[in-house]
């Protein structure tokens, strides 16, 4: 029976090629215009999700404090208030898991002919498990290191690739601001941060010997930054409620005076990007749903005409024995029949417009099961909810008045 109803229903919508094509057309534009956006907005969450891990968990950055000369006030990280003591005493607090000092700055690097303008920091051994930094090839550096001053580098795969290409590097000697250093180790590829930087774009060594060779510091042991790792995430208020204290302490900071450092939640700040890049998946979905709804409404409205045209054929059926709910089974069908077909080419037309956008723009899109599942659930939901009322119409109708109809 369900069978029969459907051949009806598609030879109903082969009569009128034309105006099932311009019906079905919004609601081809609305769905794939949904599978799009959500593809898009996906991509970026994505991209941001990804930024996140690749920072680590549960992470603090400490800057040193800002300073006043000659009037000016200068920025966070312009004077040299913290010191590799103030790391290691941060990461004896019970809600601290690891801390790690960082000195750092720009420099020229040059191995044979080529060369690279790139980011060198300085950093201890502990860096690498605070910023969740995996080893791609070679080794890392050791505490030996450290003590030594030793001129031992670890490359970015950025660097990597801009000065040895398809060589390998290990062993290779490298020049720092005129300083040969040996290359013992590659880092595994992390892509941007969440401010669009190039992460992989930089190079590791051991803190001392940044602080005597390559960055000349006016106070021993003096840090740029302290990149602190909590125990967990909801020790992070407890941990940084520590810190400050312990800082102003160690600082002999009078009570009232500022903080010459400042303690930074990257967490927070990277729960608030995600929490954006969500919220506008969310927006670009709901702002392609109304094309659905202009759809559904144009569906609604052919059906209407097609009832009206129809009454003398309802009135048939009827005095033939059909039922009422038989009537409005065949409408239904009618109705969900344009809003399914329309939703199939719209998905084909979506995805081909994502993988268009991802082609020839640099943005990010994930085309997922579900939002194509969705597509065709909203899609039947329409032809059901804007189909029902002409299907209703056309099964009240009375069998001798539909036969009576010209």
């Amino acid at each position: 029976m369900l069978g029969m109803m459907l051949g009806e229903a598609w030879h109903a919508m082969g009569a009128n090629r034309m105006r099932t094509f311009l019906t079905m057309l919004g609601m081809v534009i609305g769905v794939g215009a949904v599978i799009a956006m959500m593809a898009i907005g996906q991509g970026v969450k994505d991209s941001v999700n990804e930024s996140i891990s690749s920072m680590g968990s549960n992470l603090f950055i400490v800057v040193s404090g800002s300073t006043t000369s000659g009037g000016m006030r200068m920025g966070g990280g312009a004077a040299p208030t913290l010191t590799v003591g103030d790391a290691q005493a941060i990461a004896e607090l019970p809600s601290i898991r690891s801390s790690a000092p960082v000195i750092g700055g720009t420099a020229q690097v040059v191995h044979g002919s080529a060369n690279w303008s790139t980011s060198v920091s300085g950093v201890t051994p502990t860096y690498l498990d605070v910023a969740a930094w995996q080893i791609a090839e070679g080794g890392w550096m050791s505490d030996s290191d450290i003590r030594a001053a030793t001129r031992v580098a670890v490359l970015g795969n950025t660097v990597a690739q801009n000065l040895f290409g398809d060589e390998d590097p290990i062993g290779k000697t490298i020049r720092i601001k005129q300083s040969p250093f040996t290359v013992i180790g590659v880092l595994g590829s992390k892509g941007q941060s969440l401010d669009g930087r190039d992460q992989d774009d930089t190079i590791l060594v051991p803190l001392r010997t940044a602080q005597r060779q390559l960055f000349a510091q006016q106070f021993q042991n003096a840090v740029r930054i302290i990149m602190v790792q909590a125990i967990s995430a909801s020790a992070m208020p407890q941990a940084e409620k520590e810190m400050n204290e312990l800082l102003r302490q160690r600082h002999r900071l009078r009570e009232g005076a500022d903080d010459d450092f400042t303690v930074r939640n990257l967490t927070a700040l990277a729960k608030t990007a995600a929490q954006t890049a969500e919220l506008m998946s969310m927006l670009l979905g709901a702002i392609a749903s109304i094309s659905l709804v202009v759809g559904g409404v144009g569906i609604m409205n052919i059906m209407l005409v097609s009832v009206t045209e129809r009454t003398r054929e309802i009135g048939i059926r009827m005095a033939i024995g059909a039922r009422r709910r038989d009537i409005l089974t065949q409408f239904l069908l009618e109705a969900v029949s344009i809003s399914v077909v329309g939703c199939m080419v719209g998905v084909a037309l979506g995805i081909g417009a994502a993988i268009l956008v991802n082609h020839f723009t640099p943005t990010p899109v994930v085309i997922t099961l579900s939002s194509i599942l969705l597509g065709f659930a909203v899609a039947t939901a329409v032809g059901v909810f804007f189909g029902y009322y002409p299907a209703h119409k056309a099964a009240k109708l009375r069998p001798i008045e539909a036969l009576r109809y010209q």
